[in-house]
């Protein structure tokens, strides 16, 4: 397999672990810098020049897209997937877990737990707003944030109202969410590659800090995930649309409350914590896809017309041995086989 890494950051930890793994595994593997980058537009021909050079073939692409590079580099994955080369993650499930607000407009209609949460742009409407997550205090988020950046907690309503406007006053779009208290400064974040939980984790933070981040300095400890949480992780990536992904959760009386999900979820963290191998999974889930790919519906297919062949074997003792085909009765239990023919 040949694959392409899209990073800004070839000496970060989770780059290089991943080159590693690829590497341990035998793939042909290059870190390519997202922002080098052209994407070419023609009839009938989407292409991609890297370095003012055409770009060779790739079999797969794992993006590690920055926050400060979204829309471009959702544009270059996006490119990737109209060339027929399989992302570990889409560029649409990238966009959905990027913007906070998005992401629990998605999950909100279905059995996902999510913190009660409110957006709001009128100042009349601010203090409403706080009542309705139950009051201070409260949780206060920039829709665009990471690594706990952009998150406060507003201990009464007057102190939430006056952080809401200011915030807003520097055109910063903002979510009031309600403060899960059970959860005492705890998260959980699972690692998901495609239909599994590979690894998890719970962050603890230290001293006055509300904020469990590592990156704020939280203290981690590895985790056995019940089904509920393995559960809860794993649908809420795929209805976002992402095969590799963190999902950070609370821990709520009622149970799981997801306050997160990330598609570029950094390794250190965790594969430190529970001594996993998650960057060799991630490789794995990649060849696994590329050498049987999915089949996406809405791709040109040829549907295969009339009748074939094919054998049924019959397990010892069953009711047919022995049975003449009219005998049978399998005239009346016809099947219906559709094949679907994509490339070759």
């Amino acid at each position: 397999m040949k694959l392409g890494i899209l990073s800004c950051n070839l000496k970060c930890y989770s780059t290089r672990r991943l080159r590693e793994a690829a590497e341990q595994r035998g793939h042909d593997v290059k870190v390519l810098n997202t922002l080098k980058f052209a994407i070419d537009l023609q009839k009938g021909a989407p292409d991609l020049y890297f370095r003012t050079k055409q770009l060779s073939h790739y079999d797969a692409v794992l993006p590690r897209i920055g926050a400060s590079i979204t829309y471009f580099g959702t544009a270059v994955v996006r490119q990737f997937e109209q060339m027929d080369v399989f992302s570990a993650n889409s560029s649409g499930g990238i966009s959905n877990s990027r913007d906070k607000l998005r992401s629990l407009q998605i999950l909100s209609r279905h059995q996902i737990g999510i913190p009660q949460t409110t957006f709001v742009r009128d100042k009349k409407d601010v203090l409403p707003a706080i009542e309705r997550v139950g009051g201070a205090p409260v949780i206060i988020k920039l829709i665009e944030g990471t690594q706990g950046i952009g998150v406060l907690l507003a201990e009464t309503n007057k102190s939430a109202e006056a952080i809401v406007e200011l915030l807003q006053s520097q055109k910063q779009s903002v979510l009031i969410q309600k403060f899960v208290a059970e959860s005492k400064g705890r998260d959980i974040r699972a690692f998901i590659v495609g239909d599994q939980v590979v690894g998890a984790m719970r962050r603890v933070a230290q001293g006055q800090e509300f904020r469990s981040n590592v990156h704020r300095g939280g203290v981690t400890e590895p985790l056995i995930l019940d089904e509920t949480y393995c559960e809860t992780a794993i649908r809420s990536a795929q209805i976002l649309g992402l095969r590799v992904a963190g999902v950070d959760m609370l821990e709520g009386k009622d149970g799981p409350h997801v306050m997160e999900i990330n598609s570029s979820p950094g390794l250190e963290g965790i594969e430190r914590c529970t001594q996993l191998d998650i960057a060799g999974a991630i490789i794995d889930y990649i060849a696994a896809q590329v050498d049987f790919p999915e089949v996406d519906l809405r791709q040109r297919l040829t549907v295969s017309r009339g009748y074939g062949v094919t054998e049924i074997h019959i397990p010892e003792g069953s009711e047919y041995v022995g049975s003449s085909i009219s005998e049978s009765g399998l005239k009346d239990r016809d099947l219906n086989a559709l094949t679907l023919y994509r490339g070759n």
